[in-house]
């Protein structure tokens, strides 16, 4: 991996914005608040566009808490935080499209099910960076490996 393809962030700050979406996204399904799904997808979106250096969640921890607190740094890659993240805002306005178009109970359905996997994120194992990390090398298995070579 090249330093191009390299973001080095606090590792706080990486949690605190995992952790922060996760816990916005239970408490939209919980409190039933469509707007804190709209402001998952902003944050998402923004990290998306901004890179996971310069995502809003990790900006906010870096200069405020960060300062008090400074935590080891983790090195990322950046294309696949950036797959990650817009996989996330794909899915967060999935989930408002839902909320707002669909019958009410498959919205939430969805929130819940997108809250789950933001959880399984925020404990590390983060799907959508796993999946492109192992795509970018040409397949997660031997199968794999061999129909993305030919």
């Amino acid at each position: 991996m090249t330093n191009n393809s390299q973001a080095i962030v606090q590792n706080a700050a990486f949690g605190f914005c995992r952790w922060s979406i996760t816990i916005i996204l239970w408490c939209a399904f919980f409190l039933h608040l469509k707007w804190m799904v709209v402001l998952s997808f902003a944050i998402l979106a923004l990290s998306a566009l901004l890179g996971v250096a310069h995502s809003p969640l990790v900006i906010l921890y870096t200069y405020t808490l960060g300062q008090i607190i400074p935590s080891k740094k983790v090195i990322l890659s950046r294309p696949a935080m950036r797959f990650a993240h817009t996989m996330g805002s794909m899915l967060s306005l999935i989930c408002i499209a839902l909320l707002y178009y669909a019958p009410a109970g498959i919205g939430w359905y969805a929130v819940f099910l997108f809250a789950i996997i933001k959880t399984i994120s925020a404990f590390g194992f983060c799907p959508a960076s796993k999946f492109y990390t192992c795509m970018s090398k040409g397949g997660c298995c031997a199968f794999s490996k061999k129909v993305f070579k030919e």
